[in-house]
Parts: structure tokens; sequence; C-alpha cells
């Protein structure tokens, strides 16, 4: 799938591209010396990338990609997010290597975090105050399905990735605190724990550089984890002292999970101890990032490089939240959208703030479509598979041969006008502007024929407002119905659209897109429609006939 894409990916201008390259870049500079990298770029401008790994055995060495995954709330739309678009670079750098260095995503649970805040939208939430402040992965679950809260998100995200069929290595910060995988890098801020202070306290109020610690103890006694100030270090025994909250001086390894860091510090421990290479991130971390960045070095590595995209707003143009529960799920998309539409969504304008509410969702999708089938026209009339197409981002380089006869917003159309309530009736008009299609031949459009019911139900029917035409536009619709009948029933969309036009035209509607605003507010009680002569040649054309001198006798406005 990916061999042979080495010289495209070079080239390529879309984001993901740009990112993998400079990620190739920075493996050649810290895995190999100067005359390494020399014969590396020779062989790879050469396209032998498999003798280049052969002869340098540092770039056997997998490419880590990570993200993170706060699990102290249910996931959202942006915490897919940012698994999708590292994916997308990975894919990316897979196809500039020729798959011959080895690459890993790795998706790394927060769920040692304390529970600071308890989250709006969940049950039980007497329960979840009760274990304010413990690891997210000691509170009890309350939805009393998993050990506990944080086991709990950790499945839904897990169950959600899987869906989508991502290739990701999960890791939870709980068991790698726990297990010893930070245990090194842990006695390494011991060690050298005064040059961590002098990165963080300048960032820090008067008040908190007072008490500030790298160090989060875990309450032996209470199993909180715990804002104490670290009293005492035993570089000797690995241990700190701090003053427990019954104010017991109480030592602990910083070891074995008995600890938990800042979260700062915890960034750059991580990107440490996993060798991160790759970590994309929101606008709002840009700070977090360097100052990480800053700690890495001091503790001996080298920071990944770094991403940022824009936030994704909700319909109040509020930021969306874990906690608040704003915003779309990812179980909602799901209802009204394709996984590809979402996937789609995630890759465009990263660097641009997006509402992520219901009425995207058309958009994404037919938008998605319309990549689709650009890209399958360009694969065969070259032969070769356009990689700047969102399309084959979406699909991790293997897009299906075959999209959709029929965009979204026109089977939305074709609902209202219908007013559909099952697939069956809509297939029946479906089978009759597509000779021979069946949900078995079209398996895309039978999907997206059940997404536009949903969508219909909840969002466009209880939305719909009709009105009465003005005179002039009765006197349109009214010529418009003659044209209509003389076209008869088997009438192409190209044809249809050209009467509708010139039906404008002669009426005086300047701009002509009023023409069209006012057949979906008179006929459909929307604002907005589809090409309006393939909904007719789908809904029919004897349909419309009567759809338009229903409208012109008052029975859609009184309804």
């Amino acid at each position: 799938m990916l061999q042979g894409l080495s010289h495209q990916a070079r080239e390529a201008k879309s984001w993901p591209f740009e990112q993998a390259r400079l990620l190739l870049d920075r493996v050649l500079r810290l895995r190999l010396d100067d005359a390494e990298r020399d014969l590396a770029a020779a062989l790879i401008a050469q396209g032998k990338l498999d003798e280049a790994v052969r002869t340098l055995p540092a770039l056997l060495e997998p490419v880590i990609f990570q993200c993170g995954y706060g699990a102290s709330g249910l996931p959202h739309m942006g915490t897919f997010g940012e698994a999708a678009r590292p994916t997308m670079v990975r894919n990316a750098f897979r196809a500039l290597t020729e798959d011959a260095i080895p690459t890993q995503l790795i998706v790394f649970s927060d769920d040692m975090d304390g529970l600071r805040k308890i989250p709006d939208n969940v049950p039980n939430r007497e329960m979840l105050e009760e274990d304010r402040d413990k690891p997210v992965t000691s509170v009890r679950d309350p939805y009393g399905e998993h050990e506990s809260f944080g086991a709990h998100n950790n499945a839904r995200m897990r169950a959600f990735l899987d869906s989508f069929g991502f290739d990701y290595t999960f890791m939870s910060s709980t068991e790698t605190y726990r297990s010893g995988r930070f245990d090194q890098v842990l006695l390494r801020i011991l060690e050298r724990f005064d040059a961590v202070q002098a990165v963080m306290l300048p960032t820090l109020g008067e008040e908190r550089r007072a008490t500030y610690s790298p160090y989060l103890p875990i309450s032996p006694k209470s199993g909180r984890v715990l804002q104490a100030p670290t009293l005492e270090r035993h570089l000797d025994r690995g241990t700190i002292v701090f003053a427990d909250e019954d104010g017991t001086l109480t030592e602990v390894p910083v070891t074995g999970g008995h600890v938990k860091l800042q979260w700062r510090p915890d960034w750059a421990a991580r990107w440490t101890a996993l060798k991160v290479d790759f970590e994309a991130s929101g606008k709002d971390l840009v700070d977090s990032v360097r100052i990480s960045n800053r700690l890495v070095k001091v503790l001996g590595g080298e920071p990944p490089e770094s991403f940022h995209f824009e936030l994704f707003m909700d319909e109040n143009n509020q930021k969306i939240s874990k906690s608040k529960g704003n915003g779309l799920t990812m179980e909602e998309w799901l209802r009204y959208g394709t996984p590809e539409s979402l996937a789609y969504y995630m890759y465009q304008s990263p660097k641009s703030a997006k509402r992520l509410y219901f009425d995207v969702i058309p958009k994404a999708t037919d938008e998605y479509l319309s990549h689709l089938d650009a890209f399958n026209r360009a694969r065969g009339e070259t032969n070769t598979p356009p990689v700047d197409n969102p399309a084959w981002h979406v699909h991790r380089g293997n897009p299906p041969a075959k999209g959709s006869p029929v965009s979204f917003s026109l089977l939305l159309n074709l609902v209202s006008a219908a007013d559909a309530s099952t697939g069956d009736i809509l297939w029946g008009f479906l089978e009759h502007y597509l000779p021979g299609a069946t949900p078995e031949s079209e398996p895309l459009l039978d999907q997206l024929v059940g997404y536009a019911i949903n969508y219909y139900e909840d969002f466009v029917k209880p939305a719909k407002r009709f009105r009465a035409p003005d005179p002039r536009e009765r006197a349109a619709m009214e010529e418009l119905v003659k044209r209509l009948k003389a076209l008869g029933a088997d009438a192409d969309a190209e044809t249809i659209q050209n009467e509708v036009f010139e039906v404008g035209k002669a009426a005086g509607f300047e701009p002509l897109r009023a023409w069209f605003a006012a057949l979906y507010e008179v006929l459909l009680g929307q604002s907005q429609g589809p090409r309006f002569g393939s909904f007719v040649a789908i809904f029919g054309v004897q349909r419309t006939i009567d759809l338009i001198q229903r409208a012109l006798a008052g029975e859609l406005a009184a309804a």
C-alpha cells in the first residue's frame, strides 16, 4: 500500500507530509553521525529505504508518536482528534519512508491524576465527591461497570479507537508509574531537583512558588494525590519527605507509584522515558510545550517534534471540555454521520478553530464524499494515488474505489420532501433514480440513508418553517410546473436544472440564488438545499409538480 510513494511524499504539500518530513530530519539528526546521515540521505533520495535501514541499524528503533488523554472525564471529540492527527502524520511518515522505519503510536492515559473536578455529565456525583483528589484509577466507577472511573473512561476511549481501526499501543499512567517504567527518570528528577525548579518556579505565581514541588505524593493514609511541598530529599534512598494531610511527616520513595509528577514535569518525563519523537497538542498548550521542552533538556532527553492545532468550539463558541460535556460526543456524531466524515473533519485546516456542533456534519460528509470522488478520478487517470487528497489521509492510504452516487444534502432534502421515516421509503425513490441499485450494491449510500433519517428527525423536522410564495415567486412556480409537465417523467437532472434556471432568469430573480432559496423555503421549509435538478430527478417529476401545487394551494404553509 505504501511502497513506491516516497517520491510523491517528498513533494506532497498537505500538512501531514510536511510534518513527516520534519520528523524524518529529526530521526536522521538524532540517531546518525554526519557520515551516516550523508549515506542515509543519498539512499533515501534514490528510494533505497530498505538498504538504508539494513546499513544503519539505528534506524530500526521505532519512531514514537504519542498522544495523551485525560481520564478524569468522558472521552469527547477533541480526544479523538488527538489520536487521529498523529495517525495521519504517522501514515505520511510511513509513505515517506516506504515503511522501512518502524513506527508506534502510544495513546497515554493520564489516569493517575487526582480527580480535582467532578464532571457535570456523569451519574452518582456524590460518590465521586467522596473520592475527590484520589487518582482516577482509585475513584469508584459511577456507572458501576468497571473497577474504577479511570478504567471506565479508558475502556470507552479504547473501544472507540478500536472501532475506527486505529493501530496504537495503550499505556496507563498508573500502570507505568507502578511498574517501574518511569523509575529512572523519577530518580533523575530527584537528582536534578534544583534544575527542574529553576525551570518551573519562574512560570508560577508567588504563592504557588513558595510550596511547589514537581512531585505530588500520594498519601499512604487517604490515598489522595497531594499538592504538598517537598521538605526533604534523600538521594541515597530515592525518597522525599512531605507533610501528610494530618501534618505527619511522611517519607515515601519517588519510584513505584508512590508519587505522581506535576503535569508539565510529567509530560517531560514521559517524553524522556518513552523516547517520544512526535506529539500534537492544542494551541492552548504552546507555553506548556515550551516549558516541558526545557525540562526534557534538563533530564538529558530530546524534545519531540511538536505540532499545534486550533481548538474545537461548541455552538456558543466555547472551548469543548470533557468535564462540561459540551459540544458533540463521538456517539452523537456517529448517529448522524459516517466515521470517515469525522476523520475528515479532524484532517481539514488543523490550524483553524472550528465549531463542533451538529450542523457541521452534513457539510463535512459531502466534502468528504467529494474528495473521495476526486481521488478515484485522479487515481483512474494516472494510476497513482493523489496523496495530497484528504481521502488518502482519512483512509490511511487506501481509500475505497467507490463512494456514494447521491450526496448527503440531497438525501436530507429527499427525506424532508417525502417525510420519510424508513430507509425503505427512501430506497423506493433511489431505485427509480439509480436503476439496479440496492442497499447491497451501494453500502455507503445505504449508510447515508440511515444517517439522513436520523438527522432529519432530530434537527430538520422540528425546525421546518414553510412560507407562502410572494406574487413573483408564485408566477415563477406556476411557470415551472408547466415546463416540468412538458419535460415528462424521464427527464434527467441536467435538463431539469436548466429549465429551473431559465424560469428564474425569466422571472427576473437577481441574484439567481434568491430563486432557489424561494423554492427551498416554500417547498421544503428550509433556507438551503441541494442542486434542485438532482432533487427533482430523484423525487420524481410528477411528485415535484404535486408538491409545488400543494404549496401554491397553501397546504404546506398551513401545515
